[in-house]
């Protein structure tokens, strides 16, 4: 089947776009777009997949305001239509890498934006992941990230926020490919031998950030073990360390080559507070950066990528019922966590092998996704303050700071 990109000879294969080099559930394509505001405490994100493979194209519309969570979650069958848009949500390409429009039209849920979305850097392209189980290939993907400004406006049940590029701060990424096996439409567990221990370490945490603090923005990530060790590991992520800095477009890049971290918690959880980050970059000058959680995180079971986080049990990679549009949203106050969270309907074997971010019976969670003010310490001395997204994840062991299994 044509699709409208075949018009251009952009082609790697020969074949129609629509084709797919591996019938595996688990490939797809997608993107992420946060827009935030510390001052406002409120953090808005937008998501969307394509899974050829199930035929479906997915996502949501997300806001946290201050721990008010609202989310939009929208599905349809992707081959009747290959624009990158799910019923009253659009993606529009407006200069490829660089100016993006975020529109969620006038619907029953309440909620609805218009965004332009502006990069204030070149998108970094991150090493590309790969992770194998007894000797097949579970991840295999590419993705660059990159930080922005936006401009525009937010409406939720009669409340306008206006967004201005002075204020409002953006984050994104894109990734292409075997991501990570997405239940339920993946392999169950059980009926499969146990996992090779032996494949190489696996990552107990993560952390990822898209910054803007003028004239500097970029992004970096960093991945150890529950040792706290960084180095190569057989996970979706992989990477030990990476990162750039930039001085808007035109500029040379600043290529961060290591990072060593200091994080405080909320008593009693793995909550973040406050990071400092001490980096090296490939000149070997020092750069600092304090990241300070501006609201309660929000968290990823409402945005549709596990199972029962749609409210029929499944997840944007699965049939809801209508080829053309499944719509559905739900309100919630995290303000206070950990909370125990429940998700829809999860039930048998989809509910054995859930992420290990989620409970198919209920169980305290909190969100790894936060909002943060940002301060660069530069190696001239000067200091900028602005915007993060920051995304922490520290699962199971993590020994530096005393989290136990």
């Amino acid at each position: 089947m044509l699709t409208p990109y075949d018009e251009f000879p952009v082609h790697q294969v020969p074949h129609p776009f629509s084709y797919i080099p591996s019938t595996d559930y688990n490939w797809d394509d997608g993107y992420w777009f946060g827009v935030f505001s510390p001052d406002e405490k409120i953090f808005l994100g937008t998501y969307m997949r394509v899974n050829p493979n199930s035929d479906m194209i997915g996502g949501c519309a997300l806001i946290n305001v201050a721990g008010r969570q609202f989310t939009v979650r929208f599905s349809r069958c992707w081959r009747r239509n290959f624009e990158t848009e799910v019923g009253p949500y659009h993606m529009k390409i407006v200069v490829p890498l660089k100016k993006i429009r975020l529109l969620l039209d006038k619907n029953d849920s309440g909620f609805s934006f218009d965004i332009l979305w502006e990069g204030t850097s070149p998108a970094f392209l991150e090493e590309h992941h790969i992770a194998t189980n007894r000797g097949r290939r579970t991840t295999d993907q590419t993705r660059y990230s990159q930080p922005g400004k936006c401009s525009g406006w937010i409406e939720l049940e009669g409340k306008r926020w206006e967004v201005t590029p002075d204020k409002w701060s953006g984050s994104r990424d894109h990734s292409w490919g075997l991501y990570a096996e997405r239940p339920p439409l993946a392999p169950v567990s059980t009926l499969l031998p146990p996992r090779d221990s032996t494949a190489g370490p696996q990552r107990a945490l993560r952390f990822w950030t898209c910054f803007r603090t003028e004239p500097y923005s970029g992004f970096f990530h960093v991945h150890e073990t529950a040792d706290g060790v960084q180095c190569k590991m057989n996970d979706v992520f992989g990477t030990p360390f990476g990162g750039r800095i930039f001085k808007g477009w035109g500029e040379q890049d600043i290529e961060l080559v290591s990072g060593q971290h200091q994080m405080t918690f909320l008593p009693g959880a793995r909550i973040l507070k406050q990071a400092t980050f001490a980096m090296k970059d490939a000149q070997g000058r020092t750069w600092k950066q304090v990241f300070d959680v501006a609201c309660p995180p929000w968290l990823v079971q409402t945005m549709g990528a596990t199972p029962g986080s749609f409210k029929d049990g499944g997840t944007f990679h699965t049939y809801h019922g209508n080829e053309e549009l499944h719509l559905e949203w739900d309100d919630f106050d995290f303000s206070v966590q950990p909370l125990k969270y429940t998700p829809y309907k999860v039930s048998g074997a989809a509910a054995a092998d859930t992420f290990n971010i989620g409970s198919a019976g209920g169980s305290e969670v909190h969100g790894p996704e936060y909002l943060a003010r940002v301060t660069t310490y530069a190696p001239d001395g000067s200091v900028t303050t602005g915007a993060s997204q920051v995304e922490l994840f520290i699962a199971g062991r993590y020994s530096p700071y005393g989290f136990e299994g």
